[in-house]
């Protein structure tokens, strides 16, 4: 038995979740923010763990202030496991380019 499947089904899946925002070189931003629509890009979308709150839309947010909170939740200085998961995989080259793509209104 692998050590994920002795995961509880939530961790399991953040950390699957996680394992897949790894970023491949070369890949585009395009395709990095594609790890981020699903929860950035739904018009009123409530995330429910680790509590439900609004999910807030990160298009057209200032550069630095995208840049800074993945920075955050990188370092763990933001709490909110599945961006901690999430942002733990980002390069610095990733968050860069993240935050470019979304503070141009990239959809």
């Amino acid at each position: 038995m692998t050590a994920l499947c002795r995961l509880p089904p939530l961790l399991a899946a953040l950390f699957l979740c996680a394992a897949a925002a790894a970023q491949q070189p070369g890949e585009s931003a395009l395709a990095k923010a594609n790890h981020c629509v699903g929860c950035h890009q739904i018009w009123g979308y409530r995330s429910v763990f680790p509590e439900v709150y609004p999910v807030p839309k990160i298009i057209g947010q200032s550069e630095e202030y995208l840049r800074a909170a993945l920075k955050a939740y990188k370092s763990g200085a933001r709490e909110h496991p599945s961006m901690r998961a999430i942002a733990a995989q980002l390069s610095e080259e990733d968050i860069n380019e993240l935050a470019a793509f979304y503070a141009n209104g990239a959809e």
